[in-house]
């Protein structure tokens, strides 16, 4: 991984900034494996392969993977970039994280095969909404929503691993709203998967549900919990975290806790900052978030070296990063309905990766503070640490006022309709934004029509339903209702998944 990956165009190479474990800056080896956890206090901390970072998802230990180096964008390797179709930039920029795991000529045609069928040539096409503020419309894949543009290609990825070890896998998984249907859209009918998706009844929209229902597919599971997203992402890690269980089905996750999900993801910010004038000149991001997935991958995109001035938090009224970022304090409070309903979360996951940076790599602290986390509901952050936070971020709380006044005047103003999280996002831009010499981008991470009622809300009628939600609306719904209950979610799992009775974990 220190090595400088031949054969790429334009050439990306490994850089190890000065991250610490133990006390000691990480070290090349020749060749590294590349992956560690975020609670791995050993001295050295063991080191995973990238085909089995993607398989186990979440670590044994309960963290979080993370690479133990950053791969690097250089300008001449960005300007080299300018002008290039999305795939050639998805290659480029995740080629490096895996670390020779799969052939270049296999990559290339998982890129090129994902991304074929989005109904925009641009795959992440850009709108200007006037002022130097953009749109990135991230929602012109199968399930119209930015889950797609990284779980098309975890699928695929899947597949090949699968194939080459002879294996299969049962993914569970949570979802606030749209991983889900993309997960199902990128799993369905794939031989060597079992897809179990568990998400909170009543508190995503319509649209959002009946594209996970409405597919009739043998290896798709749909589980309706009786309680929040919280709630069914703190069973999915319970499942992990039982290692009988999560070894006797070959549990695997599609989550954002799935390291392969923030490497898909850091594309299209390369993408839209190539074609605002990186890197000649920075950018901004925007970016709705309740998980901090999305705004993470923005980081990472940072981290190898996009100049990125300012990266906005976009909060709803579940609003525990901004409180965070704008106060300095942590806590988790009640996770409260809202009318952009992906992201109402209180205990972002994903976070766990940044915080392993705050703690400068010290795997023992994360491990503690994640502990105390869960016990106390607040996680232990010194000022030093909240500081160097609040300065590589910017923070707004949205509430549900405001994002129907920021529909309503996008609409107006434009004639662009935006759907709830998309509204949070430029909201956020406008409150938060430094410098308006420097092109801001907000992220619309879902299409209007699978929010139709809070746009209705906003300005008076619904927006007009894409084919392809048209035909999930029709489909016929397929669903369990189960409990809060650990036991009873893996009973169902269990008796369900085929690999519980083929015998060999991947």
């Amino acid at each position: 991984m220190a090595r400088l990956h031949r054969g790429q165009n334009p050439p990306l190479r490994w850089e190890f900034p000065g991250v610490t474990i133990h006390g000691e800056t990480v070290a090349a080896r020749d060749p590294p494996l590349p992956y560690i956890s975020t609670r791995d206090a050993q001295d050295p901390p063991k080191r995973l392969a990238f085909d089995a970072v993607l398989l186990a998802g979440l670590a044994p230990d309960g963290g979080l993977f993370v690479p133990a180096a950053w791969p690097r964008l250089d300008p001449a390797a960005l300007a080299a970039l300018k002008g290039k179709p999305y795939a050639e930039v998805a290659v480029a920029v995740t080629t490096p994280f895996l670390d020779g795991v799969v052939a270049a000529r296999d990559w290339r045609r998982m890129v090129e095969d994902a991304y074929r069928d989005f109904d925009n040539e641009a795959v992440a096409p850009l709108r200007e909404l006037g002022d130097g503020l953009y749109l990135l419309e991230l929602f012109h894949g199968p399930t119209l929503a930015f889950k797609d543009y990284a779980l098309q290609l975890v699928g695929r990825l899947f597949d090949h691993v699968l194939e080459r070890r002879r294996a299969r896998v049962t993914i569970v998984g949570a979802t606030s709203g749209d991983t889900g249907s993309a997960a199902i859209a990128a799993c369905r009918d794939r031989a060597a998967i079992d897809l179990f998706m568990l998400y909170p009844e009543g508190r995503i929209s319509d649209a959002q549900r009946r594209q996970m229902t409405g597919v009739a597919a043998a290896n798709v599971h749909v589980l309706a919990i009786d309680g929040t997203f919280d709630d069914c992402q703190d069973l999915v890690k319970a499942m992990f975290a039982d290692a009988k269980f999560r070894g006797e089905l070959s549990l695997s996750a599609v989550n954002s806790i799935n390291w392969a999900r923030i490497m898909a993801q850091t594309v299209y910010y390369v993408a839209a900052a190539l074609a605002l004038g990186v890197p000649q000149r920075a950018v901004a991001f925007a970016v709705p978030t309740g998980n901090f997935g999305n705004v993470f991958a923005a980081h990472v995109a940072r981290r190898m070296g996009l100049p990125v001035a300012q990266l906005v938090i976009g909060s709803n009224r579940n609003d525990i990063l901004a409180r965070f970022i704008n106060g300095g304090t942590m806590s988790i409070g009640a996770v409260e309905p809202s009318l952009s309903p992906s992201m109402d979360i209180q205990v972002a996951s994903n976070f766990e990766r940044f915080y392993f940076e705050l703690k400068g790599g010290d795997a023992a602290a994360v491990a503690a503070g994640m502990a105390a986390f869960r016990r106390t509901g607040t996680l232990p952050l010194t000022r030093a640490e909240w500081e160097r936070a609040a300065a590589l971020f910017s923070a707004a709380r949205v509430d549900d006022d405001a994002t129907l006044a920021e529909i309503k005047r996008s609409y107006e103003s434009t004639g662009t309709i935006l759907d709830p999280h998309s509204a949070v996002a430029v909201a956020a831009a406008r409150a938060c934004r430094r410098d308006k010499a420097l092109p801001m981008v907000a992220l619309a991470t879902a299409h209007p029509a699978k929010f139709p009622d809070a746009v209705a809300r906003a300005i008076g009628k619904r927006p007009p339903v894409p084919p392809r939600l048209a035909q999930a609306l029709a489909a016929p719904e397929r669903k369990v209702a189960l409990p809060r209950d650990l036991a009873a979610v893996q009973n169902y799992v269990r008796r369900h998944a085929r690999a519980a009775f083929a015998g060999a974990a991947p």
